[in-house]
């Protein structure tokens, strides 16, 4: 994003500690804090219009200057509501990334799935057999900060 920088909270080789990731989508988002090892801080899954709420909430907590999108789905409109509330400066982290988004939701299903098994006679189900009971957006954001700290190792 365009507009004033100011020092990032990096470590010692120039990449962030820790960042918040966000999987957009039109009515709710998963977003995660996570740090540089790929240490889940937290992850959540919050209702689109109170993203930008939890967003700065995260990055206080944990410390965050940089902002992870994922590429598809309502990124472009998020980067630019983050942009006119303030951009970079005005709500405390110095940027805003996108990364590719391609078959992060499959990667983000599979590790719900492996963390929530069946029981019983269940757990004989194969995990592309088995569908999620609940939303797993929050695994899909963890995928994205991982594959943007994967990007800076290059």
């Amino acid at each position: 994003m365009n507009g004033p920088q100011r020092r990032s909270r990096q470590s010692g080789s120039g990449r962030p500690e820790v960042v918040i990731a966000v999987d957009p989508g039109r009515d709710k988002c998963g977003i995660a804090a996570v740090k540089a090892d790929r240490t889940v801080l937290a992850k959540a899954i919050v209702a689109r219009e109170e993203i930008r709420g939890r967003i700065r909430e995260f990055a206080g907590t944990y410390g965050a200057d940089t902002i992870v999108l994922g590429d598809r789905t309502g990124s472009r409109a998020l980067a630019q509501e983050i942009d006119a509330a303030g951009g970079s400066a005005g709500e405390g982290w110095v940027r805003v990334e996108f990364i590719d988004e391609h078959e992060s939701s499959m990667e983000g299903r599979r590790r719900y799935l492996e963390d929530h098994p069946l029981r019983g006679l269940g757990r004989l189900v194969p995990i592309s057999m088995r569908a999620p009971g609940e939303p797993f957006d929050d695994y899909v954001a963890v995928v994205l900060a991982e594959r943007f700290f994967h990007s800076l190792e290059k």
